[in-house]
């Protein structure tokens, strides 16, 4: 059985930074494409970024330059580093994990950019 502990969301200015974590549980991790996703209300999820097995990377438009994205392999657990958040940056982001016909979602936390 697949679980995440996914951390590190909450109320941030617009300008900051937050620093979300997503240690997962029940698979072998080092195999796996992670990735963070999001969504905002009445919007649909979309990629945030992704980081391969082998650690390329993929970037959203609307956060390269921003977000960066990362793994440490020795504790299954992924990371996304948010700089300069905006307004518009308000959503769920969800853990996700990849690997060929599986893919596994967190349950989501929330990070809300407000003055």
């Amino acid at each position: 059985q697949v679980q995440y502990v996914e951390s590190g969301g909450g109320l941030v200015q617009p300008g900051g930074s937050l620093r979300l974590s997503c240690a997962a549980s029940g698979i072998i991790f080092i195999m796996y494409t992670m990735g963070w996703y999001r969504q905002a209300p009445g919007k649909q999820r979309e990629l945030v970024a992704h980081i391969t097995s082998g650690g390329s990377t993929d970037y959203a438009d609307s956060v390269k330059g921003r977000f960066t994205i990362s793994r440490d392999n020795a504790k299954d657990t992924v990371y996304l580093q948010m700089n300069s958040l905006k307004p518009e940056d308000t959503a769920v982001y969800y853990c996700n994990a990849m690997y060929y016909g599986n893919n596994y979602w967190g349950k989501g936390t929330l990070v809300t950019v407000s003055s």
